[in-house]
């Protein structure tokens, strides 16, 4: 809950106006049993119908008065926690783009998205609560409590000796609620991923004939889920019975106590009409902190998940010294790497040593060379431009760029230098010309080169609109060849220091893929080039080739002495080239 008034700090003076508003509205409110019980014991046996219509206006006023004040609170406390809300989803969004790999591995991109959605949303509505409910509620029970025994101290008795029981009740209830909408929560993290998987892999799924088998997988998640959700709220809903119950019974008392007093003429009828209203008031009061301890049950619960991401230490750019380490562009030196440190999930490494996903890799290049790496899917070459970028710190050995350890740069000094096309880029909903440009403000000259370079320029000079055309959500109106020459227009179009083409022309034709890679190399001639593919074609030229197997090198050289030393490669040369020719 710190968190929560954390971010309510800086509303606190419209916050503090709801409050007061709310408090008149709620006291306005008190105040209209007591008006009636006046009109009817006092003012109504006098017989003068301007006393009963002077009074009567009043409490017409009063009530209006009252209506207007919580509806001005309620709006307030409405707004009010939309802008917490707001500032909670901002900040968690910029906490989670700037986690590291490990990190974001760690809380998992379904959870990311649950907590930035209906955690956020359980905060703003404990917020709103916390305005508006927080205050009307306690209001009417602690005030309907003294007017009442302002009027009959006796009957006032039979209720304030319940409260102690509804309050143990409220507490123990919320205490095992807390917990409870924690594995909710979890298991909403269960499901958003299994509908992120199949939103994203429709295709595969409809291809290989899956629908039922991710029907009964999303079934699964979605009743475990509901069973949690019910079980939460089974045990958060049984205060509400028990407390109407305990009131009900002590409202009966009142009735039957009252009218022994009023016939005993030890009170009179409007008080017992008054004290009844009162009893509502109170009734309500306590079933409104019920549902305050429910919604900051959920509150709390989701409150310690965003809590978690936000005020999760940086890992990855704390800048070391800058001093030069060696005299290459880029270097690798004796490096070694696993996943799975932050998952979260220790256990299953426990008593073994996680599989490294890259092992004592070593290779450097000079400015302005070119570098390919190739080899069998999972084998690590993806890995190499993670930890190049620092998305992932090496485990041990030294990553270098430009004669310093990487870990030396800022994120905005590192990541200047490199363009870069991963394997699962994406087009965003916009015009081909901001895909492109992607917010960097480029001068369109530069926007022209790079899509004639990413021989984009054919199939964008066909369109109507040309660079201005729309793309669809991730691109699916465009071709696989399309995108991905788009992809290599936005990594050229800032003419970076290192171009990293990650598998970024598996869907070209080889006289494409051909034609781009001449054109970067004619035109950024001093552009240092590292490019991952499964096809030996689009490798074979560069100045020198990593091939890799099980994340371990097993040949480093350029195509001839590859053809020579390194019999994998010659096999998969053979094949693919063979194929060619066949």
């Amino acid at each position: 809950m710190k968190l929560i008034f954390r971010y309510m700090k800086p509303h606190m003076k419209m916050i503090l106006f709801a409050v007061i508003i709310k408090l008149l509205g709620t006291l306005s409110e008190l105040m209209l049993p007591t008006i009636l019980e006046h009109i009817i014991d006092e003012v109504v046996p006098l017989g003068e119908i301007k006393q009963v219509l002077l009074w009567g206006s009043l409490m017409f006023a009063t009530a209006i008065l009252c209506r207007y004040l919580n509806v001005t609170a309620n709006k307030t406390a409405i707004e009010n926690a939309h802008h917490v809300s707001y500032r909670v989803r901002q900040d968690l969004f910029e906490k989670t783009i700037n986690l590291s790999g490990t990190q974001f591995d760690e809380f998992g991109l379904p959870s990311l998205i649950s907590r930035m959605t209906s955690d956020s949303y359980n905060v703003q509505s404990a917020v709103q609560r916390l305005q508006s409910l927080c205050v009307r509620a306690p209001m009417m029970l602690v005030g309907g409590i003294i007017v009442a025994a302002m009027m009959d101290l006796y009957l006032t008795t039979v209720l304030v000796v319940m409260l102690p029981i509804l309050t143990a009740l409220i507490i123990f209830i919320s205490l095992k609620g807390i917990p409870m909408y924690t594995a909710v929560q979890e298991k909403l993290d269960d499901v958003v991923r299994i509908m992120r998987e199949n939103i994203t892999g429709i295709r595969v799924v409809k291809a290989l004939s899956k629908e039922k088998a991710e029907r009964r997988r999303f079934a699964d998640a979605n009743a475990d889920m509901t069973k949690k959700d019910i079980n939460a709220a089974v045990v958060m809903a049984v205060p509400g019975p028990l407390m109407q119950l305990c009131l009900n019974t002590g409202l009966s008392l009142v009735v039957f106590l009252g009218a022994s007093r009023v016939n005993a003429g030890l009170m009179k009828p409007g008080v017992i009409l008054a004290f009844l209203t009162y009893f509502n008031m109170i009734t309500m009061g306590v079933m409104g902190m019920s549902r305050i301890f429910v919604t900051m049950s959920k509150a709390s619960a989701s409150a310690e998940r965003i809590r978690s991401v936000l005020e999760k230490e940086p890992e990855v750019f704390e800048t070391g010294a800058d001093e030069t380490v060696n005299d290459d562009f880029i270097c690798f030196d004796s490096v070694d790497f696993s996943y799975g440190k932050g998952s979260g999930k220790a256990e299953d490494f426990a008593g073994e040593e996680r599989e490294k996903a890259l092992s004592s890799i070593s290779f450097s290049m000079k400015k302005g060379e070119s570098l390919g790496i190739i080899g069998p899917t999972g084998c690590g070459k993806s890995t190499i431009v993670q930890l190049l970028m620092r998305f992932y710190t090496a485990d041990a050995g030294t990553v270098s760029v430009k004669g310093r350890d990487v870990k030396s740069y800022s994120k905005d000094e590192l990541r200047h230098m490199f363009g870069t096309v991963f394997q699962n880029d994406m087009i965003f909903m916009d015009t081909l010309y901001e895909n492109i440009d992607f917010g960097r403000k480029l001068p369109p000259g530069k926007i022209e080169a790079a899509v004639e370079d990413s021989q984009s320029k054919r199939f964008v000079s066909e369109l109507d609109e040309g660079l201005e055309y729309m793309a669809a959500i991730k691109g699916s109106n465009l071709s696989g060849g399309q995108k991905q020459r788009i992809f290599i227009a936005r990594a050229l179009a800032a003419d970076p220091e290192i171009l990293i083409l990650d598998d970024s022309s598996s869907a070209l034709d080889y006289k494409t893929d051909a034609a781009m890679r001449r054109a970067i190399r004619t035109k950024h001639p001093d552009t240092t080039l590292i490019m991952i593919a499964q096809r030996i074609s689009s490798v074979m030229n560069m100045d020198r080739i990593l091939v890799l197997d099980n994340g371990r090198c097993i040949g480093l050289g350029d195509h001839k002495t590859l053809m020579k030393t390194c019999s994998s490669y010659r096999e998969t040369y053979e094949i693919q080239m063979g194929s060619m020719l066949g």
